[in-house]
């Protein structure tokens, strides 16, 4: 469950403000339990107990579902959610304008892969599995989805920005988990990104996720495949690189080349890495954000069409 920080949201966050309610959510974590038990594990009366399930109802956070019983029909409490996400309002650099470049998965425009390996489009496979010279099939544009066990595809980007844009900062966004044949929810995979040909870092993927259905994945593609992953963020400034709020790489801009007009980027599992656990690579139409490969280009207006397209360097001890 992902919540805004706003005011529609205090059902939640007051639903969760309860020592018995936390409690409540930990036993429907492990069964299905009706309103007399759990009041007897929380040595609670029934009505009270009620009060506190009707709160995490209207929250959202459980359901009650009616099941025959030895004595008819009966009430029992399911929880609905694993996760609870809090948006808090964007903090990062409010006053610059962004351009968003919106890549499809299928896109890329080399790639080296190794089995098992495979892509799909949202409405049906393209070629065989684990055959990657269908990673050049013309239909690979269609691609939702895509993995392989080890190798990189590569991807090439337009740098949208005008003459009196300088550019300030950087995002790239996907969603990404590792690849393991029918699925393996601990399975870590180091998954290294570069963009121009130079080092941005290695984010450690925990495993390839079939344990629910993606959100957005079609109804027809099998549950023992690659169901979603984790919402990766690669956010580069002048002061370093950052995937996932860990920074991974201290350079400046122009150490990555950022004032070309196109951009590289390859997403790799390379073969001497600690883990060659696979990559997974969704687009729109699967996993769980219904995204391709986002770029965001933060910018402020230069002075002068003459000044540079990357902010100046500014002294380490002013950083």
């Amino acid at each position: 469950m992902r919540v805004p920080l706003s005011k529609e949201s205090l059902p939640v966050f007051d639903a969760i403000a309860s020592a018995t309610r936390i409690e409540i959510i930990n036993l429907l974590s492990k069964k299905r339990m009706n309103v007399k038990e759990l009041a007897q594990a929380l040595s609670l009366s029934s009505p009270v107990t009620a009060k506190h399930v009707k709160i995490l109802e209207e929250a959202g956070i459980i359901k009650t579902e009616r099941i025959p019983g030895k004595a008819g029909m009966q009430k029992q409490s399911i929880l609905k959610v694993d996760l609870i996400e809090i948006e808090f309002p964007r903090k990062v650099y409010p006053a610059y304008e962004f351009y968003e470049v919106s890549v499809p998965i299928g896109q890329y425009i080399d790639f080296l892969v190794e089995p098992t390996c495979g892509l799909s489009s949202v409405t049906e496979q393209i070629g065989e599995y684990d055959e990657p010279r269908y990673f050049a099939d013309p239909r690979r544009y269609e691609a939702a989805i895509l993995w392989f066990t080890q190798g990189f595809v590569e991807y090439k980007v337009i740098n949208p920005l005008a003459k009196m844009d300088r550019l300030e900062m950087m995002e790239i966004t996907m969603e990404v988990s590792s690849e393991f044949p029918t699925g393996n929810n601990n399975w870590p995979s180091d998954i290294h990104f570069t963009l121009n040909e130079e080092d941005l870092g290695t984010w450690l993927s925990p495993g390839d996720f079939v344990d629910v259905k993606g959100k957005y994945s079609p109804d027809w593609w099998p549950s023992t495949m690659n169901q979603y992953g984790v919402k990766v963020t690669i956010r580069i400034t002048n002061h370093g690189v950052w995937i996932n709020n860990k920074q991974t790489v201290w350079c400046r801009m122009k150490d990555l080349h950022l004032d070309r007009m196109m951009y590289d980027l390859k997403i790799a599992v390379e073969e001497d890495a600690e883990h060659v656990g696979g990559c997974t690579i969704f687009g729109k139409g699967f996993g769980n954000y219904d995204t391709n490969i986002e770029f965001k280009y933060y910018y402020s207006e230069k002075n002068d069409e003459e000044e540079d397209m990357l902010p100046p360097e500014l002294p380490v001890e002013s950083v």
